[in-house]
């Protein structure tokens, strides 16, 4: 990029935030033109040391809502190291929140560590005998290092909870308290959420002093410009209708998710023999095969992942037009958590969700969380009718035991296909 060109774009709305100069170059050269709204309210806050509780849907621009003032502070006030910690529920999102952090840092000497487990320990403690201002970090990880003497955090005066109920869910609040206790009291704290149950509204009350709200939208709520298809089935049909979809959708970047990681891998087998290019994500992976599965995807090596729940706010990649329930999700709150995957940042998006019959039930449960009827849909070309075989395969046995049915949705609610949005 030319010296020239970089003048005209250093100039966005993000200069109203009296950022470190810095700071702005790097987010107008991102392309970043205008802040969202999480961003319009948090950042001004936070850049006051004030705390902050931010609630809002996944992919409304966290990252940058509480990263900006992180290293605007580390920029103009002194500090010993590390100066900041960002705590984050799985690998994928420390990952991603280093990589972002580590291009709003671009034009300044700050360092960004990620710590999390499924890796060596030494790159990360040469990376903290280097000197890191700014941490980003799963809890386990985290914790092995204080108790090994290679981390310390009393130098810290600021601590970040991103996906704070998340965080939870997965049995990390002995940690979490466990950190807080070892982190300075005199901090500015703040914690984002997409939804608040009463644990992470304990804990904020624990951590956070007068702290302002920030909200966007409706606690757990679907994303905007985000479509919600069903497509009723018989359970043992699912996998052949997966396959008839994605034929139809034709995207060069689809997320379908599971309950279980052994059905991942199973329609990973079965989408691959029919020369779709697919990679998986879930527990069973090493890190390295999962950061791999991420970048090949991310890359467009492959254009379809399989994921299970655990994965579901760890991945951050543009363009995904689809999001697939393949299995119904336990809660309402991971639906929205799944299908957040796609119209982020206020693009449009599809979520298609395969229902077996003795799934209606979930899925009546998420139309009342979402407010709203999914439209029922299906394919003219394809037969719903085919008997359920007698010994039916565990991938097909995505529900129990469906033997065979009989159409139950109105010749109005066929689409042959599912529509293309424009101007993605």
């Amino acid at each position: 990029m030319t010296k020239e060109k970089e003048k005209i774009v250093e100039h966005t709305a993000f200069e109203q935030f009296e950022l470190d100069e810095r700071l702005v170059r790097a987010v107008a050269l991102m392309g970043y033109e205008r802040p969202t709204p999480i961003q319009s309210q948090a950042i001004p806050l936070a850049l006051k040391g004030i705390d902050v509780m931010g609630a809002a849907q996944t992919g409304t621009g966290k990252t940058a809502a509480f990263g900006l003032p992180l290293l605007h502070r580390a920029l103009t006030e002194k500090h010993e190291k590390p100066v900041a910690l960002v705590l984050s529920p799985t690998r994928e999102l420390a990952v991603q929140i280093e990589e972002a952090m580590k291009k709003f840092a671009k034009h300044t000497k700050l360092k960004v560590l990620a710590i999390y487990g499924g890796v060596g320990y030494g790159p990360q403690i040469d990376g903290l005998k280097k000197g890191a201002d700014i941490i980003v970090a799963t809890p386990g990880r985290l914790l092995d290092h204080v108790s090994k003497g290679t981390l310390h955090l009393d130098t810290l005066k600021m601590l970040v909870l991103d996906e704070a109920d998340r965080m939870l869910d997965m049995g990390f609040l002995p940690d979490v308290r466990r950190i807080i206790a070892r982190v300075p009291k005199d901090r500015q704290t703040m914690l984002f959420s997409a939804t608040f149950p009463d644990e992470v509204t304990r804990l904020s009350k624990e951590i956070l002093q007068n702290p302002q709200l920030v909200q966007i939208g409706h606690k757990s709520s679907a994303a905007r410009g985000l479509t919600h298809t069903a497509y009723p089935v018989p359970a043992h049909l699912k996998p052949d209708l997966l396959s008839e979809i994605l034929i139809e959708i034709n995207s060069p970047a689809v997320l379908i998710f599971t309950r279980t990681k052994h059905r991942a891998d199973r329609i990973q087998k079965m989408l691959t023999k029919s020369v779709f290019r697919v990679t998986t994500l879930h527990s069973d992976r090493t890190q390295k095969q999962r950061s791999a599965a991420l970048e090949g995807f991310k890359q467009g090596k492959y254009n379809i992942m399989v994921a299970t729940d655990i994965a579901a706010r760890g991945i951050d990649v543009t363009g995904i037009t689809h999001v697939i329930n393949y299995d119904l999700p336990a809660t309402s709150e991971d639906y929205v958590h799944r299908t957040g995957r796609t119209a982020r940042a206020e693009r449009l998006g599809d979520a298609v969700t395969l229902v077996a019959p003795d799934e209606e039930v979930l899925l009546r449960e998420i139309e009342r969380h979402l407010g709203q009827q999914m439209t029922r849909s299906a394919l003219n070309h394809f037969d719903y009718m085919v008997p359920a075989p007698e010994k039916t395969s565990s991938l097909q046995k995505t529900s129990g035991t469906v033997g065979p049915q009989k159409k139950t949705f109105a010749s109005s609610h066929r689409r042959p296909k599912i529509p293309r949005k424009t101007g993605r």
